[in-house]
């Protein structure tokens, strides 16, 4: 390939690109959504499904950065599977609406921001920042406001528009370090 073949090849990509964020920026209610500092999508998805794929993990995304129940019941699929289950957490949709509950417990002001989202196949993976304080309670530790800020990875499944399955891994040790729940 010479050199004014890859040139416009890279700018192909970078337009492809351009395209999906202006993209998602149309999707209904995406102003109200997180948007993903970095987008990186699999060119060869027809633009519908890559729309919905996005769509759905904006809308858990957002679900994860608000606590609005309704946003990840509209992105779950009804027969949703959490593929990490954490022990004690259900299966199925009512499984996230429990954990963002309890965590919000413990950190009221939690925010979600997604650095990075990466589209390909059926798949959605989002890169993760949680920030917030910890002055709620958390078992028997009440926290004192002490800052809150660690990282996630999760890989959605999507099918008909919906994430139907999840795998997820949490920066727990940072978090429970930070919240004076673990020695550093």
């Amino acid at each position: 390939m010479n050199t004014e073949s890859k040139a416009s090849g890279l700018r192909a990509g970078r337009w492809l690109t351009a395209l999906a964020l202006a993209a998602t920026a149309n999707l209904a209610n995406a102003g109200e959504l997180v948007a993903p500092a970095v987008l990186v999508v699999d060119h060869s998805l027809p633009k519908a499904q890559l729309e919905q794929q996005i769509l759905a993990a904006r809308r858990y995304d957002t679900f994860w950065n608000t606590g609005d129940e309704a946003l990840a019941r509209a992105a779950l699929a009804v027969d949703f599977r959490d593929n990490t289950l954490p022990a004690g957490r259900p299966q199925g949709v009512e499984g996230p609406l429990k954990a963002s509950k309890s965590f919000r417990g413990a950190v009221p002001d939690l925010r979600c921001e997604v650095l990075q989202m990466i589209v390909a196949g059926d798949r959605v993976t989002a890169a993760l920042r949680f920030t917030g304080h910890f002055t709620g309670k958390l078992g028997e530790r009440q926290g004192q406001g002490e800052a809150i800020d660690f990282i996630a990875m999760d890989i959605y499944r999507i099918a008909d528009g919906r994430i139907a399955e999840d795998w997820h891994l949490e920066d727990n040790l940072t978090f429970l370090q930070q919240a004076g729940l673990a020695a550093h």
